[in-house]
């Protein structure tokens, strides 16, 4: 039997994606062989599908960091044909064949259950955005981070995870800031649950004293770069900080002073490698009181042969919110 799957090759010493069909044989083993009904897609999977960031570890590979679906063997007591499952991160779609495809094969223990609550669309909706999100969240949380703390900022605020996160961050009770770079999505933003939008016209990142005025208790990061200095430079005392992407560039350019003068902490979210028990407390957690009432109206659902145009919308600035891949 063969199926298609969308596989990433090295080509002149840069990375590029097409379709190709492959057997069950052709694809990466592991114990727990699943037939994929939902993947999504992630600014990770843009980068590596398109060559734009060095993400992809071994060629040729199959891309997709996530899946959902169904097990159809198992050599592992754990799981069972029929079963439910999510899987995210881990070596998906960078030197593990992954997500666009009708089937994966992957160790059992990068296989979650699908927690009760959450359909496999659902799962792929979150997919590693919503779990990223989720993560952020905990992390801030256990650095003391509380509703009465003051106000949430949510950078990049339209893509996938500050979508996601805006919705969770308000019902537990946040005052969340939306910042985006759109100024037509300020609407959309107000929507999912922001208490307020701010423009990134409005803010400036040539500033660079030392300490600028307190402004944020807490604050989610898909920028990086300038944003994220400027972030350390407005944290109030004791702020904290979840850095998880790099849109505006990877260097960082600060000074001790936030942090020896106002205590701010800056925490880095690595969603790729977290624990097994970590991993699926947060799926608990997003099928439960993190599970954003407002998901539907940020998911747009694909087919498999839109994946290249969807990356480059991604890439361009030109997306917003949850695209879902529906595997046929």
């Amino acid at each position: 039997m063969t199926f298609r799957a969308y596989r990433i090759f090295e080509e002149g010493g840069k990375s590029a994606g097409r379709f190709v069909d492959v057997t069950l044989d052709e694809i990466d083993p592991g114990e727990v062989v699943i037939r994929v009904y939902y993947s999504s897609i992630n600014y990770k999977d843009a980068l590596a599908a398109t060559g734009t960031g060095k993400v992809v570890r071994r060629f040729p590979c199959v891309g997709g960091v996530d899946a959902a679906g169904k097990v159809e063997k198992s050599r592992n007591p754990r799981f069972r044909p029929g079963d439910e499952v999510i899987v995210t991160g881990y070596g998906m779609g960078v030197d593990h064949d992954g997500g666009y495809s009708r089937y994966i094969r992957v160790p059992a223990d990068w296989v979650v259950s699908l927690p009760k609550g959450l359909s496999l669309f659902e799962a792929m909706a979150l997919g590693t955005a919503g779990f990223t999100a989720a993560l952020c969240i905990q992390r801030l949380e256990q650095n003391e981070l509380k509703p009465q703390s003051g106000k949430v900022l949510v950078t990049g605020a339209t893509g996938g995870v500050g979508s996601l996160a805006i919705p969770m961050l308000k019902h537990l009770g946040y005052h969340v800031v939306a910042l985006t770079g759109k100024d037509g999505e300020h609407e959309y933003l107000r929507a999912l649950g922001a208490n307020e939008v701010l423009a990134r016209k409005d803010i400036d990142l040539e500033d660079t004293r030392p300490l600028g005025k307190a402004l944020w208790a807490g604050a989610l990061d898909a920028v990086g770069g300038a944003m994220l200095s400027w972030l350390t430079r407005h944290m109030q005392q004791n702020g904290v900080i979840a850095s998880y992407g790099n849109a505006g560039g990877a260097e960082l350019h600060i000074t001790v002073y936030p942090f020896i003068l106002r205590g701010v902490k800056l925490i880095g979210i690595d969603s790729a490698a977290t624990g097994m028990g970590l991993r699926r407390a947060m799926w608990r957690r997003l099928a439960d009181e993190l599970h954003p009432s407002q998901l539907e109206m940020m998911v747009r659902t694909i087919s498999l042969e839109e994946l290249p145009a969807q990356f480059e919308s991604l890439l361009q600035g030109r997306s917003r919110g949850r695209a879902v891949v529906k595997i046929d």
